[in-house]
């Protein structure tokens, strides 16, 4: 990954200089009050709190978009022909028998803390983060305007069906700077649930100098603001809520819990250089402090598309050995190091971490040394939970294109991360049009060992 492209992933996650007067349309607007990606904050705070006695579960997802190749990641195959085998040689893990690419060597170490799925069906998915976000067959691209059938994501379903881990804090958190490739909201489930743009909140959350959380506390004046902004903005849901929802908005802007959970400068310079100062690094980084803090479900993008690799001439992505070789370091950096991390404070037990993209790769490379899109099978890593470690699931054939044994669809992931968070998997939402739809599919099965 470039330099110019990690220092500006870096700024993304500061506040932003261009900070307006408080109390002005401006303001309300920059803090969420008015929405946060296209809905309100208070609406995004609706979502319930657990109860006192519940336990601190939660899911952070990192999102590899573009596409992965099993083959030069999770699934080698080191005894297929060239064209099947790739470019790079294979390495031991801290788990006999089970072999990575030599490009993560970091995750290979840790192996006996992760779980290695390779017989996940895609054959759904297509190029957008939609069915496997969703964990639902019938959550697809359509390219006719109603891209996913209205059936929610994962963290959507977890932000209503679980709500937040602690009161101020949103329960949903998308860490991408493409939002419409990279994440996955609530469809029809409603704008309640949808994720909040963690990029864009610490700039929202920063206050204005000279501005004292004791002024943002007069409620009363707040409330004829709001009065104000109604009549003039209103267009529906936007400012519907100024009930106690707003006021838990208020809570979020003032609460120095949230502007803490954002603030990676507060980590040591070496923990942070652990995760890697680039995209992917930061945010893992930052997603670790969200959950921490109470944060139930956030999704973890490094960049739009970058393992799409079609060819070493083809742009803008690259090959295999050209394009793939520079990105496997930053994700082995940040998940190996996440993992560490979150064992050494007692959280790992208690968050589970998937990492996987929308579909795998062409067991036969192209010509011009990629390999193209493959819904057949893809591998994908899981980690944390009260579930097994140290194992793999499933298998795939001598060339790493088909399904060998132990199939896992995207219902069977979704009713693992919803196990996992103690959601009711015969739980139901309704539909605009009054109809109960269940959260998961009919043939989604927890993943035994994750669970």
């Amino acid at each position: 990954m470039s330099a110019p492209h990690a220092a500006s992933a870096v700024r993304s996650l500061l506040p932003p200089r261009d900070l307006v007067r408080v109390g002005s349309r401006r303001w309300f607007l920059q803090t969420g009050l008015a929405g946060f990606a296209g809905l309100t904050l208070a609406d995004t705070l609706r979502a319930k709190a657990p109860s006192a006695s519940a336990s601190k579960k939660s899911v952070i997802l990192f999102w590899l978009s573009g596409g992965p190749s099993q083959i030069d990641t999770w699934d080698p195959k080191p005894d297929a022909p060239s064209e099947v085998r790739g470019p790079y040689k294979t390495i031991a893990t801290s788990v006999p028998g089970t072999r990575f690419c030599e490009h993560l060597p970091l995750q290979a170490r840790v192996a006996h803390k992760l779980t290695v799925l390779r017989a996940v069906d895609c054959s759904a998915s297509d190029h957008t983060p939609i069915t496997m976000q969703a964990g639902h067959p019938l959550a697809r691209r359509t390219n006719d305007g109603k891209d996913g059938g209205g059936y929610p994501s994962m963290g959507s379903v977890a932000a209503k069906f679980r709500g937040t881990n602690a009161p101020a804090m949103p329960a949903f958190v998308g860490l991408a700077d493409s939002w419409k490739a990279d994440v996955y909201g609530a469809g029809h489930m409603g704008h309640a649930f949808e994720p909040v743009k963690g990029t864009e909140l610490p700039g929202r959350l920063a206050l204005p100098a000279g501005v004292e959380v004791a002024q943002l506390r007069d409620r009363d004046a707040l409330r004829k603001q709001f009065d104000t902004l109604r009549r003039d903005l209103d267009t529906g849901h936007q400012m519907a809520a100024t009930d106690g929802f707003a006021d838990k908005a208020l809570d979020m802007i003032v609460s120095q819990q949230v502007r803490d959970a954002f603030d990676v400068a507060k980590e040591p310079d070496k923990l942070r250089d652990a995760y890697g100062r680039v995209s992917v690094g930061e945010k893992a980084l930052l997603a670790r402090r969200l959950v921490e803090a109470g944060s139930t479900f956030v999704l973890v993008s490094g960049r739009w598309g970058y393992f799409d690799h079609h060819g070493d001439e083809v742009p803008p992505w690259g090959g295999i050995q050209k394009g793939l070789t520079p990105i496997l370091p930053t994700i082995d950096r940040a998940l190996s190091t996440l993992i560490e991390d979150l064992d050494a404070r007692g959280l790992l037990e208690s968050t589970l971490v998937l990492m996987l993209g929308e579909f795998g790769r062409s067991p036969k490379m192209t010509k011009d040394a990629g390999r193209d899109h493959w819904t057949s099978v893809m591998s994908m890593l899981a980690a944390g939970g009260a579930g097994s470690r140290g194992c793999v699931v499933g298998g795939t054939d001598a060339h790493g294109g088909t399904v060998k044994s132990r199939k896992v669809t995207p219902a069977d992931l979704a009713a693992t991360v919803f196990r996992h968070l103690d959601i009711p998997l015969d739980a139901q939402w309704t539909s605009p049009q009054g109809r109960p739809i269940p959260i998961v599919a009919d043939t989604g099965t927890p993943v035994a060992e994750l669970v």
